[in-house]
């Protein structure tokens, strides 16, 4: 990639550099859900065939001349699941237009945030008896699924699917899964993917009953904390509203951000 990101908006070389590797960084883990389709070509995209729309999609169009052709064949590809297109600064000038054009609906944006790893603060303090450690084995695995599939409002049904796809991706190496433990029960996760200088971090979730006791804070403190340790030198991830805030006290800024869309009903 060029050190140059272009946008809609057109250049921007603020955060150029790092925003290539962020990006490079976020397409490795969404494309790593790729269970039955993981492909590039007119566009970078994944097929899990899970009845879950995170779990499905394109991350990348390559041309916007030729937006028509990709939505059709992103609609063939990922037919019968539901999906979304990812729209980021790793998209050339004049994607999102091209896509409304032909059909695709703007859902909104999410923003992109980063922040760097030389400094970090003090440990968050947790409540009484929970304790955030990495998840090991089969059994934890599929309880740190149970609790981000129900915070993330998953269809029902779906988490040993999704249990057995992570335990099965090619990237599983750099990838580091941490619970936060009450007791023995897991009540929080995140997970964290170190790739290209980059800690990406996702699924941060914490149970509805234990939420607004610092343990987001506490989980996404620890996974800075483990991407530094495999030497990475930048943390990012995409907020949802709820979580902006935490990110922002957690020294976060926004660098970007990323634009859904949905295909057009068939």
């Amino acid at each position: 990639m060029t050190d140059t990101v272009r946008t809609d908006a057109g250049p921007d070389t603020r955060h150029a550099g790092l925003l290539d590797r962020v990006y490079a960084n976020f397409r490795q883990y969404l494309t790593g859900w790729g269970e039955q389709v993981r492909a590039t070509g007119i566009t970078d995209h994944f097929r899990s065939g899970l009845a879950q729309p995170q779990f499905n999609g394109v991350v990348r169009l390559r041309r916007p001349a030729e937006a028509g052709e990709a939505v059709t064949a992103a609609g063939e590809a990922l037919a019968g699941v539901p999906w979304w297109w990812w729209v980021g600064q790793d998209s050339p000038i004049g994607t999102r237009e091209a896509l409304t054009r032909h059909g695709m609906t703007e859902l909104g944006s999410l923003p992109v945030m980063a922040r760097p790893l030389d400094r970090l603060g003090p440990v968050p303090r947790t409540p009484e008896g929970v304790r955030i450690v990495p998840e090991t084995g089969p059994g934890l695995l599929a309880e740190v699924v149970r609790v981000y599939s129900r915070s993330m409002g998953a269809v029902p049904g779906i988490e040993p699917d999704l249990a057995r796809i992570e335990a099965r991706r090619a990237d599983n190496g750099v990838i580091d899964r941490l619970a936060a433990l009450d007791e023995g029960r897991v009540i929080g996760t995140a997970t964290v993917i170190s790739a290209y200088d980059v800690a990406g971090i996702f699924l941060v979730h914490v149970a509805e009953e234990y939420r607004r006791r610092g343990i987001g804070a506490a989980l996404t403190d620890a996974a800075l904390r483990v991407g530094r340790d495999r030497g990475m030198r930048h943390a990012a991830l995409v907020a949802s509203p709820a979580g902006e805030p935490l990110y922002q006290r957690l020294k976060f800024t926004t660098v970007s951000e990323y634009r859904l869309f949905a295909p057009p009903a068939p």
